[in-house]
């Protein structure tokens, strides 16, 4: 029987047999599926469980808006043929479909039959509304009144109306106005016939309100508003009122390479996006048909493009929960170190001098960056900071302390990638404060993004002019370093600063150096260099000499890196990957990827940290660094992949941080040949190990002195019988 992941098509490509790569898309829905079982974790606490489904929800709205969207913009080309692992446009949508359908069914029963239940025990309740008392709706109706009356603008539709715009991801409510057959207005009847009125629910008002103030008992704003809509509509007749929430196509790209000004570029394309074509529709499931097929109309959608639901619509809005007072549902705090070498009261460039520090976030603080930027604001002897900033949130302090050095006379130089997708507008407004403070703010290349996380400093000292060079995995921001695994690496190793430098000198005056010493940079040699290193590992098997490839990506979609892998594995070289997201790769598969064992971890923290490991026939590199197995990443953006020299840092991402992501047997799914994921095997008396529990406390950060290393029992054995390898 063909699995729902084998593509249909027999079109054969250049390099690969349709079979020999699972379908992107579905890929992705299936780490969409390992979030909502997180939701269902019956060990994770509520409040927790909600953000799970929360998270679903935004991702599943981006995955429509910019995925389903390009794939629906492909149905008018003619003679498409599918590319490897997908399939025609048409069927591609249709299997899209019936997974998101799935998903959506469980995301719904998940919240109603799990989380609302467990939070309305613990005293948190949200409450239909006509099951509150006669007190209690009077006390809304007051607070509908003083709160929402005034903000709400009902639309109608007739001959003098047209049917309005709806806004990307905005709750609306639709609903059907009669006047009475005797009505008239200025003398001039209005007839009694039925009109369609779409109502917004404004977002400037909670979507949760108490019931009673100071209290955690709740009702929806959708259902507060309908309860009293007849003060809209005084005297005329009303149905009932049904959510509705359209999708828009967001992936609103670069068009011109040679536009002039790109901020001014970047501004028309969000206008643009404002108004992208609608791609999917969620009803309420007791919105009538009629009311459907005349939205499915009206926004000119197919109505393939519905999805009917259940429950609750626009989940996300549910984390205003979060806030309230209920540690006890929600994870305990995790409590941030301070890498040991930082600890003392030396200057931290004389730290960082005497030893590159690796910094593996959240366990690591955040607030080690924003140290390190605030020292080389404050230092009188450093003369200039370069930095690239992609996702820096809004409050971050990091472009605050740039403004300051820059203040003090500093050469201050920000990159401000702002092209990152649904960041725009925030760094638009950092990049322009940042200018206005004396900042030289580059907006990026046209044609490419500047993804990678790299920061420059400058420093007079006695010899000479000294770098020190801070090269990340993630973003400079202070919310997501608490949410995200991240690593790090403080170095004054010359050699990086050196081509530290000359990435600066690409972005900033477009100096194209192909050569670097020790950087991995896209697009210039990122992608030769991988492929160099994971055919260097297949010579090293050939010739029987140690060959070990471990890599943890966020996704692996890359056809070209996929070959080498499959090349790699009939050579014999043992490959363990650990792949948040979309894998594309079929691991296990007898002469064509045997050797190639595939894990996910999906858990409290988002695993966005990227390490490459290679045994180079025993001389090990290890590399980390801003680029996923990608195209995009190794052929369209900026990207910057640092080796980790040191060998205290080398052996703890190897034996201490891979290890322990390949010994995780409860957060940790196993990937099949067909693109599914199941548990991994555990021996008999073998205990449950969570590996993002493990880095808490003196696991957080390579130590000093004596090396540590995880104990390796039933981690890198040949597993049983019909069990997959870890």
């Amino acid at each position: 029987m063909q699995s729902e992941f084998q593509p249909q098509s027999k079109s054969k490509p250049k390099r690969f047999f349709a079979w020999s790569v699972l379908n992107r898309d579905l890929c992705q829905l299936e780490f969409f599926r390992r979030v909502l079982e997180e939701a269902s974790d019956r060990t994770t606490p509520a409040l927790e469980k909600l953000k799970f489904l929360s998270v679903f929800s935004s991702n599943l709205d981006e995955f429509f808006m910019v995925r389903v969207s390009g794939i629906k913009e492909m149905l008018d080309i003619e003679e498409l043929g599918p590319m490897p692992g997908e399939l025609t446009p048409p069927d591609q949508l249709a299997v899209i479909r019936k997974q998101v359908l799935t998903l959506i069914e469980e995301q719904t029963r998940c919240l109603h039959e799990e989380v609302i239940p467990e939070l309305q025990s613990h005293d948190v309740i949200i409450a239909p509304y006509a099951t509150l008392s006669p007190d209690e709706k009077h006390s809304l109706a007051q607070y509908f009144m003083k709160n929402i009356f005034l903000v709400l603008t009902p639309q109608a539709v007739d001959p003098a109306r047209p049917f309005p715009y709806i806004s990307n991801l905005s709750l609306n409510i639709g609903l059907m106005v009669e006047t009475n057959p005797d009505d008239t207005f200025a003398g001039v009847p209005l007839g009694n016939e039925a009109r369609f009125v779409r109502i917004k629910v404004p977002p400037v008002v909670p979507r949760l309100i108490p019931v009673t103030p100071g209290e955690t008992k709740f009702a929806l704003v959708e259902e507060v508003i309908e309860a009293n809509i007849h003060s809209l509509f005084p005297s005329m007749n009303l149905s009932k009122g049904h959510l509705f929430r359209v999708t828009r196509d967001a992936d609103v790209e670069i068009r011109d390479d040679k536009a002039a000004d790109l901020l001014v570029l970047i501004k028309e394309s969000l206008r643009e996006r404002r108004f992208g074509l609608p791609v999917r529709l969620e009803v309420s499931s007791s919105m009538p048909n009629e009311m459907v097929e005349y939205l499915t109309k009206s926004l000119g959608i197919d109505r393939d493009d519905v999805y009917q639901i259940d429950g609750l619509l626009d989940v996300p809005d549910l984390m205003e929960l979060y806030g309230i007072g209920k540690p006890e549902l929600k994870d305990k705090p995790l409590k941030a170190v301070v890498p040991p070498p930082l600890r003392n009261k030396e200057s931290l460039f004389d730290a960082i001098k005497k030893q590159d520090v690796l910094l593996h976030h959240p366990y690591t603080a955040f607030g080690t960056i924003v140290d390190f930027i605030d020292s080389a604001a404050n230092d009188p002897q450093v003369v200039a900071i370069k930095m690239c900033l992609y996702r820096t949130g809004k409050k971050s302090p990091i472009p605050q302390a740039l403004i300051a050095a820059s203040e003090r006379g500093k050469q201050v130089t920000a990159v401000v990638e702002i092209k990152a997708r649904f960041d725009e507008e925030h760094n638009i407004e950092w990049a322009k404060r940042l200018s206005e403070s004396g900042v030289h703010v580059v907006y990026g290349l046209v044609g490419l993004k500047t993804h990678s996380k790299v920061t420059l400093v400058v420093r007079r000292e006695e010899d000479g002019l000294k770098t020190y060079t801070h090269i990340s995995t993630g973003n400079y921001n202070p919310t997501t370093s608490r949410l995200y695994t991240d690593l790090g690496l403080l170095t004054s190793d010359p050699a990086i600063g050196d081509d530290a430098t000359d990435v600066f000198n690409f972005l900033t005056g477009f100096s194209i150096q192909k050569e670097y010493s020790r950087l991995l940079v896209a697009p210039l040699n990122l992608r030769k260099r991988m492929m160099n290193l994971i055919k260097r590992e297949t010579e090293h098997a050939l010739a029987g000499r140690p060959a070990h490839i471990m890599a943890k990506v966020n996704r692996l979609t890359d056809l070209n890196i996929i070959e080498a892998l499959y090349k790699a594995s009939q050579a014999g070289v043992k490959i363990d990957l650990i792949v948040r997201g979309a894998c594309m790769i079929r691991p296990g598969e007898p002469g064509l990827s045997q050797t190639i064992h595939v894990r996910s971890i999906v858990g409290r923290f988002l695993e966005h940290s990227r390490i490459f490991y290679f045994a180079n026939g025993g001389e090990e590199e290890v590399y980390i660094g801003s680029a996923d197995w990608m195209t995009r990443n190794l052929d369209r953006r900026v990207e910057v992949v640092t080796p980790v020299m040191d060998p205290q840092s080398k052996s703890y991402l190897k034996d201490t941080v891979l290890a322990a992501y390949l010994r995780d047997n409860v957060k940790a799914r196993v990937m099949n040949f067909d693109g599914s994921y199941e548990m991994p095997p555990m021996a008999p008396g073998e205990e449950p190990f969570n590996s993002q529990l493990f880095f808490e406390g003196p696991n957080s950060s390579p130590p000093v002195g004596n090396v540590h290393q995880l104990k390796r029992k039933k981690m890198w054995t040949k597993p049983q019988e019909g069990a997959s390898e870890n």
